[in-house]
């Protein structure tokens, strides 16, 4: 089994120039339309070429406070309109700014094992499957686990 048989052909992607404020609502979109939640997303050029992808755990880490250890420790502090002022300040930065560019992609004829292989050691939960420049689709661990949970469960004989 490769990743053309198991990947996502489906996918929605965003614009470098998008804000972190229409990205999520991107990630909202696209979980009602997959009718699951949507932890990442590529992030392709005009060219629709792969130039990042950007998760859910960027933009929390991003928003994330540096110092916010130190909020329970001030008192005259209101960690709720902090928070809140530094969600007003973030809506407007562009996803080019926070995404990850070095982005992990596999063929269309890589192997099962060695996508799992690739999630696991490099602690990944989607792969984007290219072919040349062009994004054919996407692979989710998921997709890797259930496939060979069914393969494993074909070849399971009784004793």
């Amino acid at each position: 089994m490769i990743a053309r048989d198991i990947m996502q052909t489906r996918f929605h992607t965003l614009s470098p120039e998008n804000t972190i404020a229409e990205a999520v609502n991107c990630f909202q979109t696209a979980g009602e339309a997959e009718q699951k939640k949507v932890f990442g997303l590529m992030v392709t050029d005009h060219r629709d070429h792969l130039v990042g992808m950007l998760s859910m755990y960027d933009i929390l880490l991003f928003i994330q406070p540096k110092h916010i250890q130190i909020w329970g420790e001030m008192e005259d502090l209101d960690p709720s309109v902090l928070y809140d002022d530094r969600l007003e300040q973030v809506k407007s930065i562009l996803v080019g700014d926070i995404m990850t560019a070095e982005v992990v992609t596999i063929a269309p004829d890589t192997h099962l094992m060695v996508i799992a292989d690739i999630m696991i050691k490099k602690h990944i939960r989607r792969l984007p499957v290219v072919d040349g420049q062009e994004v054919i689709g996407i692979v989710y661990v998921s997709d890797v686990f259930h496939n060979l949970l069914n393969k494993f469960m074909s070849t399971d004989t009784p004793h």
